[in-house]
């Protein structure tokens, strides 16, 4: 079973959720998604919590007011770190998380330590738990599927937008073509207007237009 829940501090709203036991963050660790940012509480144990991002969102700018959010829940949901102040919550993009076979069920580390940032909580704020709590929706979807289904849509949005800028260099292609030959013609006719000009000069100096015309004659 997975807990979801909606931030509404920001807009459009958050969508974070966490597993409801390890064996459900395992599941989580294994089918995230490139978008997730995960949160736990440092050196203790805790849920693991995520955001997941939405279009053109990075993990390392996440708001102020929603990385609060985030925070107070991963207290919020330890048992030891419920019961302190002045903790410390990691987070870090799901691509960082590194799991291998000698680790234990839920148990992960990262891949790259300078992709991990951290965030101070003083002290638990229940109107932000409370307010999240709110929110908390259950369900038991099937998380493999879903990674399955999200890779294919990022697919075929990558293949239209590759279509789209084929086209643009394509059409771009065309118009330099265009004003190619378009100079083209304007530099064969400037030298046929040169050509025509040389030759009357040339005629007009020699005498040799009265005699043309005194033979038409």
């Amino acid at each position: 079973m997975v807990l979801y829940f909606t931030s509404n501090v920001v807009s459009p709203p958050a969508l974070i959720f966490m597993g409801k036991d390890k064996y459900e963050n395992e599941d989580l660790i294994k089918h995230g998604f490139e978008e997730d940012v995960w949160f736990h509480v440092d050196k203790l144990s805790s849920a693991h919590v995520y955001l997941r991002l939405g279009p053109d969102q990075t993990w390392d700018n996440i708001p102020e007011r929603l990385l609060a959010d985030l925070a107070q829940l991963v207290k919020a949901n330890s048992i030891e770190g419920n019961k302190r102040n002045n903790l410390t919550i990691i987070y870090t993009p799901w691509s960082n998380l590194k799991k291998t076979g000698d680790m234990d069920v839920g148990q992960v580390s990262f891949k790259k330590n300078n992709l991990v940032k951290r965030v101070h909580v003083a002290e638990r704020i229940n109107e932000i738990v409370n307010r999240l709590n709110k929110t908390k929706v259950e369900r038991f979807p099937d998380l493999a599927q879903e990674k399955m289904n999200h890779e294919r849509t990022l697919r075929k949005q990558q293949r239209l937008k590759d279509q789209e800028r084929q086209q643009q260099e394509h059409e771009q292609i065309q118009k330099l073509k265009e004003k190619a030959s378009e100079r083209s013609y304007a530099s064969i006719f400037e030298n046929a207007d040169m050509t025509g000009t040389s030759n009357y000069r040339n005629m007009d100096h020699d005498g040799d237009v009265e005699a043309f015309e005194e033979d038409f004659m």
